[in-house]
């Protein structure tokens, strides 16, 4: 059953070099994303329209093709090193959601 990353940037960012270097390590690892866990990028910061509610300042999805295999991607030393220069960057909210199978 697929599964679904989520992130959503609340803020704005407020620190450049923070996200600059977030995004170059996800750029060097996205090949392994890619083969060792099936990450395929779905949205990565496309224009927003809240319908209901405020909407965030950017959302990425993620999607795997099990909730395994994305958590497994998530808790990887690969990512769990990037996690300090987004959380510095902005506020974000994470969210796993499993799809329909």
């Amino acid at each position: 059953m697929p599964a679904y990353l989520i992130v959503y940037r609340e803020t704005p960012v407020t620190d450049p070099e923070a996200i600059a270097e977030y995004s170059r390590r996800n750029r060097e690892n996205a090949a392994t994303s890619q083969t060792q866990f099936a990450a395929l990028p779905r949205v990565v910061y496309g224009k927003v329209e809240a319908l209901e509610g405020a909407a965030p300042d950017g959302v990425v999805m993620l999607e795997f093709p099990t909730i395994e295999a994305a958590r497994g991607w998530y808790e990887s030393d690969a990512y769990q090193q990037a996690i300090p220069f987004r959380e510095k960057a902005a506020k974000w909210r994470v969210v796993l959601v499993e799809g329909l199978g």
